[in-house]
Order: structure tokens, then C-alpha cells, then sequence
């Protein structure tokens, strides 16, 4: 065998022997830069961390928007930002960062050669990825050390594996947040009665996952006439959002209030933190509802709840991907990779208003809001 194999086969079976940490370690990196709903995954596995040592000290590289919500939220936390618009630029800032830093392990959470690039800026001994299967986009040749195999995993879990490849079992996903006072003043000048109230984000930024104007308004006039619900509709600043919030706003017969572009992250898990339920397609927002007990009525069909669902309102999900799978793709669901997306222009359509406000009924007979 030739000397660098060699060397590389010790270093591999060191790391993986020496994965079992006694006693905690100082200080350990965690690599997640995007998007919104994965940084709230990584959040539950840092949260196990925290736990099992809480005398670590984290430093999390972070993209830049996603550092507006996590930085909000997370105060004891060392964040390290990186913005993705201009990956050269950002690499040599990063590099002149952590000049001279040294971490125990770092946390290679992410699939994507930018990321493998970062990872390779940050100086740690041990770096811990996913196991060869998973590793795409070279992440492989990026760490050192490889968490468990596993097939079929909701992406949460699979951040899990990065806890227990750490010799730790962690307890259910939590995140225990302590919101800012002003995104919950933001809240209550929106939640002014105690009326319950829906919360619509429409948008994704996969257009292809997004629901139809006019079928949100239909849900949006149900909600108000059969469950005398608030309905807000919420999203970002993008065009895209200010169209769609128009468009459901014109189309709807009952009141709406349209606070699509008007608030920042920390303001609008705020509001998540006080509505009844979420109505929105695959996007960071259910994943942030999910961080504040906020249940998730999903509209599923480009993408497979089983793996991006909100973790724990899977049950509330539309789940049309299998009838995806068969439409667009010849076959079922379970016969293709666990990863594939049907972002396919009419795969929403799948999914009919009436099959979200049996959804709607369903949740609020079970009393499982707040």
C-alpha cells in the first residue's frame, strides 16, 4: 500500500475511535450555512450538544440571512457569517477570520463544495461529516471522519447522527427559545384579540412548491367563515412574495391581514410563537414554526414530507408526492431516491383545497394548538 494511503487509512481509524469524546471537548465548529429550515435542524442537534457538554464553547459558520434569525435566538452562541453571493470574496475574509483559530471538531453539516471549501479554511484535527453514500459534492475528501450510514431519514434525524457519532443519545428534537421582547411587541401588534389565527406564508424559494393565489384565498375564506380565524398572511420581501400576497389578497372575500415583507425573521418567529397554525408550502417557515411548538398544516408534493416535512406536524401534512411520483415520474414514490425532487410546473395542483381544510378541521378538533 502506498505511504499516503496508509498514512490517511491511521488517520481515519484514529478519528473514528477517538469519536466517543471523554471528558467534553473546548471548543468545537459547527458548518451550516443555509438554508432557513436546515439551520433550524442544525439548531436541535446543537441544542443536544449543549446539553451533553455544557462547557463546549460553539463558534457556528452561518450564511448570512440565515445569522438574522439564529443570532436573534440564539445569544451564547459564537457565529461566524458567510455570505454565499460572493463565495471568492467571502473565502479570502473568511480565510484572514480564522487565521490562527484552532478547533477540537468541526461539524460538517452541509452537502455542497462551497461548504467543503469553508470546511477546509477551518483548522481542527477532527472533521466530521457524513458517511461516504451521503457525502456528495466531494464532502468526502473534505473531512476526516464519517457519522453512521443511514437511508430514508427525515434531514432533522440525519443531523442526529452527528450527535450519536459523538458518543451522545440525544433526548426528542427541542429547541427551548427565549424570543427577543421586540419580536413578541411585534406579535402582539398584529395579534390583537384572541381570536385564532392562521398564519399563511405562500411562498417557497422553489417556485415550483408554491400553492395557487386562488386556492390559498379559498382556504384563507374557510379558515374566517367556518372557524372565525385571523388569517395573516406572512414571506419575505422578495417580488415573488409581493405578487403572490396581492394575488390571495384580492382573491379573498373575508378580511386578510398582509404582513408579507413587512417584518424581519427574529419578528416573524415572533408572530409563528403566537398564531394557532401555519398554512405553508416546503420552506424555512414551517421549519421555524416547528421551533415554537407552532403546528404545520404542509402542502407536500414536489417535495417528500417523510424527509423535509415540519418534524413534528408530519401528521398534518397534504402528502401528495407519492401521486407526484406516479404522475411525473412513471412510478411510485418508494421506488425512487429518497432525495428526488418533482419540482414539475403543475405538481401543486395536485393538492385541493378541500384536502386542506379537512386538514384545518382535523387539527383544530384535536385541540393540538396552543
Amino acid at each position: 500500500m502506498a505511504p499516503v494511503a496508509v498514512a490517511v487509512r491511521r488517520v481515519l481509524i484514529t478519528y473514528t475511535m477517538t469519536l466517543n469524546f471523554k471528558p467534553p471537548l473546548q471548543h468545537v465548529c459547527l458548518l451550516r450555512l443555509s438554508a432557513i429550515g436546515d439551520t433550524c435542524h442544525a439548531a436541535a442537534a446543537l441544542r443536544a450538544f449543549q446539553e451533553a457538554w455544557p462547557h463546549t464553547k460553539i463558534t457556528w459558520v452561518i450564511g448570512k440571512l440565515e445569522a438574522k434569525l439564529m443570532t436573534s435566538i440564539l445569544p451564547e452562541i459564537e457565529f461566524i457569517t458567510f455570505d454565499k453571493s460572493a463565495t471568492l470574496e467571502e473565502l479570502w475574509r473568511l480565510r484572514a477570520t480564522l487565521r490562527g483559530r484552532r478547533f477540537d471538531l468541526l461539524l460538517d453539516m452541509q452537502l455542497s463544495f462551497r461548504a467543503s471549501l469553508v470546511a477546509s479554511l477551518i483548522d481542527a484535527p477532527v472533521k466530521l461529516g457524513y458517511d461516504r453514500e451521503r457525502a456528495r459534492e466531494l464532502q468526502w475528501w473534505f473531512t476526516n471522519a464519517r457519522i453512521a450510514p443511514a437511508a430514508s431519514e427525515h434531514v432533522l434525524d440525519s443531523f442526529m447522527g452527528f450527535v450519536r457519532a459523538c458518543g451522545i443519545e440525544p433526548a426528542a428534537p427541542h429547541w427551548d427559545l427565549t424570543l427577543p421582547p421586540d419580536a413578541l411587541a411585534y406579535a402582539r401588534g398584529v395579534i390583537t384579540d384572541a381570536r385564532p389565527t392562521m398564519a399563511l406564508s405562500p411562498c417557497s424559494s422553489h417556485t415550483a412548491r408554491n400553492w395557487s393565489a386562488e386556492r390559498y384565498a379559498a382556504v384563507a375564506d374557510y379558515a374566517v367563515n367556518s372557524h372565525h380565524m385571523r388569517v395573516v398572511l406572512v414571506g419575505g420581501r422578495s417580488a415573488v412574495e409581493s405578487r403572490m400576497g396581492a394575488a390571495i389578497a384580492a382573491a379573498v372575500r373575508v378580511p386578510v391581514v398582509n404582513q408579507i415583507g413587512k417584518d424581519t425573521l427574529p419578528e416573524l418567529l415572533g408572530l409563528l410563537s403566537q398564531s394557532t397554525v401555519l398554512l405553508s408550502p416546503d420552506s424555512g417557515p414551517a421549519h421555524m414554526a416547528t421551533m415554537v411548538d407552532l403546528p404545520v398544516i404542509g402542502l407536500y408534493a414536489a417535495t417528500n414530507p417523510a424527509r423535509a416535512g415540519p418534524y413534528y406536524s408530519r401528521q398534518w401534512c397534504v402528502d401528495k408526492y407519492d401521486a407526484a411520483a406516479r404522475k411525473y415520474l412513471g412510478k411510485p414514490a418508494a421506488a425512487i431516491p429518497w432525495t428526488t425532487k418533482i419540482e414539475r410546473s403543475g405538481v401543486m395542483d395536485l393538492i385541493g383545497v378541500s384536502d386542506v381544510t379537512a386538514k384545518l378541521d382535523a387539527l383544530l378538533a384535536a385541540r393540538v394548538f396552543r
